[in-house]
């Protein structure tokens, strides 16, 4: 019985054999949570508790599996009659057993966020109401905030504060739509995933036949896994369950303050951070020796972590004092960014021996994806997007690249489809069903189709029209770039418009990623011009599909068990990677420039940088780039603040400060000398790009760029990498003057530059 607790520490032992009253057990990352947790109940199993008097409650399926697993291991079969599972399954199968008291039938049905979607969309329509103004996520997310702070359909109505925040968001009629859509969802018997919880608190609360007092006399002992990532609503039906008046409030809560980075999903940091005010004589154990990372990377999230006002004071330590210091990778640009840490990764694997499954990049949101999913293909490195789709696979991302495929051939059969009635245009199935057999009756194309069948008034006038936006966008990618023709199909095919009108998270993240991708293809446009002095390339829309066709073509033959880890941190919750690479560490991106004028959300970005941090085991870099592509346009970010909060003593570089020395051509921001005065990791010292040829010398103090403007035909002059040059030729206008130069130092056929990039020195 005791041999599994000779397997614990002091801390870890002490909180799995204090069993009686109210625990708090605090753990930090790698401290062996899980181990605790699972010993805890087989504890009390051997202890003589029965299973059915222990509650579990886990915030995963997988997790509670897991750790019944475990549990039977140690405490033998009895452990199957434990409660244990997620919030929304436990209180489910307690449901279905009261339903009658609720109303509802045993085998009331759950509805999915797709049904509760159906349900909302069928009653905005029925009320003729705008559906774009109440557009179905945003309405959906209303709902369910509502029923997670406990606000009925008539509270909702009532109240003032409420009523005039969806005034003030042109949708007067929320109430009205949760009054319905509560009334169709209880006539049909189904309950959505709030209300199981939502049913459940008012099933305890009005306690009809005294099913309250049934249920705290059953569970005397409760536990509640990550309990930081508890809302007000869940928290309030373990208050409403383990304050039983004759119990001695058996509640054990586990978790991280400092890993509380859910509050857009509700969590409320405040439920740990208060919970000994809530309980009497509460015994608080914390867990702070990491098992997991060096000293460097530990150190680091201490410090780090410390800047937070608000928190349970703890300092993790560990014993594993060998491992090198943190990397700080600061780069050019977003695409020297993703390119470096390829190498890396590359690095890593050849020198290391580190397998490619041991290592994962984190980012703060799903459209940082692209640039390292391109340079990962372009080094045959194996990768998988986690918690998501690959960027190319996204909807939205997909939706865009069918109007383009269809602009550069139109006989595109799959492009046509995705694209004639989305946003819809009023072209149904029905009438593309006819097109298609048409087509393939007459052995002909589906645009030829399109073109000449015969079909209702109404249909036929939205087919012109799509066919008049196609034709539009053909000609203009015969004068324009691919950018420019990308951003104005974008806008003319509504499908930007479609997305601006969806104010839920997802509908943000959605309109990111088709930004993502047109920043993708402005740098696609002019990343010889930054990247190598300025040397133009073709930039037709054909030539960036053939690049992203065979980026998106992903190669089968390598092993499918071993690849690199890309993910959101707030996916990475939970897991560790021998190496783990934090990219865009830039104000603006991380912490994120919604955050900034709010203290507690920018702690709550300091806990995403933590968890991200202390998921790694022994080699952590941290990546920064002095520019990217943001909607667009060229942005410049100050480093991340958090990177100025991290000990220069475990750091193999002192973070560098940033000095303002001007703006960024045209655009009004600041660019940056980040040049540290003391020592320089050689990783600020290493050029972007190597090349076999040696750079031509020229003295860069007497150096100086002459006016884009004054550059012509004949003249002598000098580029910092290209050396001396004859201007051959100046084509195009303002912005878009391009140079064609012939280069004494450089060999091969003349460089053609854009001037406004390129610097060029008159001789």
């Amino acid at each position: 019985m005791s041999e599994y607790l000779n397997q614990l520490n002091d801390s870890q032992r002490e909180a799995v054999t204090t069993l009686e009253g109210p625990v708090m057990v605090i753990a930090g990352p790698g401290s062996g949570k899980t181990r605790v947790l699972t010993y805890r109940i087989a504890h009390l199993l051997n202890s003589g508790v029965a299973p059915w008097n222990v509650l579990a409650l886990t915030f995963t399926n997988k997790a509670a599996r897991e750790m019944k697993e475990r549990i039977v291991d140690i405490a033998g079969s009895r452990s199957n009659s434990l409660w244990m599972g997620t919030f929304h399954s436990v209180f489910a199968r307690i449901l279905r057993r009261e339903s009658d008291k609720i109303g509802y039938p045993s085998d009331f049905t759950i509805y999915d966020t797709e049904d509760s979607k159906s349900v909302l969309n069928e009653i905005i329509k029925e009320m003729k109401l705008d559906k774009n103004t109440y557009n179905v996520n945003g309405v959906r997310a209303r709902i369910s905030a509502a029923k997670t702070q406990l606000i009925s359909p008539e509270q909702y109505a009532k109240d003032e504060r409420i009523r005039s925040r969806d005034q003030m968001s042109r949708r007067p009629y929320i109430h009205v739509i949760y009054e319905r859509y509560v009334k169709r969802c209880e006539r049909a018997g189904a309950m959505d995933f709030d209300d199981l919880l939502y049913k459940f608190y008012y099933l305890l609360r009005d306690n009809p036949e005294g099913v309250k007092e049934k249920y705290q006399a059953q569970f005397q002992y409760i536990l509640v896994d990550e309990f930081q990532d508890t809302n007000f609503l869940q928290y309030a039906i373990l208050k409403m369950l383990s304050r039983y008046p004759e119990s001695k409030q058996n509640v054990c809560i586990v978790g991280d303050d400092a890993q509380s980075i859910y509050a857009f999903r509700g969590a409320d940091i405040s439920n740990i951070l208060d919970f000994q005010s809530e309980y009497q004589d509460v015994k608080v154990i914390k867990l702070e020796q990491n098992y997991r990372s060096t000293i460097h990377i530990v150190n680091s999230a201490n410090h780090l972590i410390s800047y937070n006002k608000k928190q349970i004071k703890k300092k993790i330590w560990t014993d594993k004092t060998e491992g090198p210091k943190v990397k700080i990778l600061r780069a050019l640009t977003d695409t020297e960014e993703a390119k470096r840490v390829a190498g890396l990764i590359q690095e890593y694997r050849n020198r290391h021996y580190i397998e490619y499954k041991e290592m994962a990049i984190l980012y703060r949101t799903n459209a940082q994806s692209r640039a390292f999913e391109e340079h990962l293909r372009k080094a045959n490195i194996p990768y998988k997007i986690f918690g998501g789709l690959s960027f190319f696979q996204r909807k939205e991302v997909k939706d865009l690249l069918a109007y383009l495929r269809l602009v550069v051939n139109e006989n595109d059969s799959e492009a046509l489809k995705r694209s004639i009635n989305y946003p819809r245009r009023g072209i149904g199935k029905t009438s593309l069903d006819k097109m298609l057999d048409y087509a393939n009756k007459n052995e002909i194309s589906t645009w030829r189709a399109l073109t000449e069948l015969q079909l209702p008034p109404r249909t036929t006038s939205s087919i012109k029209e799509f066919v008049q936006i196609i034709r539009h966008l053909q000609g203009m990618a015969k004068e324009s770039n691919a950018y420019q023709v990308a951003l104005e199909a974008s806008k003319l095919s509504g499908l930007e418009k479609l997305l601006k009108q969806d104010t839920s998270i997802e509908g943000v993240n959605r309109l990111q990623n088709m930004y993502a991708l047109l920043d993708g293809i402005k740098e696609f446009v002019e990343a010889d011009e930054i990247g190598e002095g300025g040397e133009v390339a073709n930039k037709s829309l054909s030539s960036y599909l053939q690049n992203v066709a065979l980026m998106t073509d992903l190669d089968q033959a390598n092993n499918e068990d071993d690849y690199v880890t890309l993910m959101t941190i707030h996916s990475a919750k939970g897991l560790e990677f021998e190496a783990i690479f934090v990219v865009g560490m830039e104000e603006n991106i991380f912490p994120s420039f919604m955050t900034l004028n709010d203290p507690s959300q920018i702690d709550e970005e300091r806990r995403l940088f933590y968890v991200a941090v202390t998921r790694s085991k022994r080699l952590l870099t941290l990546s920064h780039a002095k520019s990217r592509y943001q909607y667009g346009q060229i942005r410049y970010n100050d480093p991340s603040r958090f990177l100025e909060e991290l000990p220069e003593e475990h750091i193999d570089a002192p973070t560098p400060k940033v000095k303002v020395i001007g703006e960024a051509p045209g655009k009004g921001y600041n660019t940056y000398d980040a040049s540290p005065k003391g020592r320089v990791s050689g990783h600020f010292n290493r050029s972007p790009r190597s090349s076999a040829r040696p750079s031509p010398k020229i003295d860069t103090s007497n150096f100086r760029p002459s006016p884009s403007d004054k550059i012509a035909k004949g003249q002598q002059v000098l580029h910092l990498k290209f050396g001396k040059g004859k201007v051959l030729s100046v084509d195009g206008s303002r912005d878009k003057r391009v140079a064609t130069i012939r280069f004494e130092d450089v060999g091969g056929e003349p460089k053609r530059l854009m001037l406004k990039f390129a610097k060029l020195q008159i001789v």
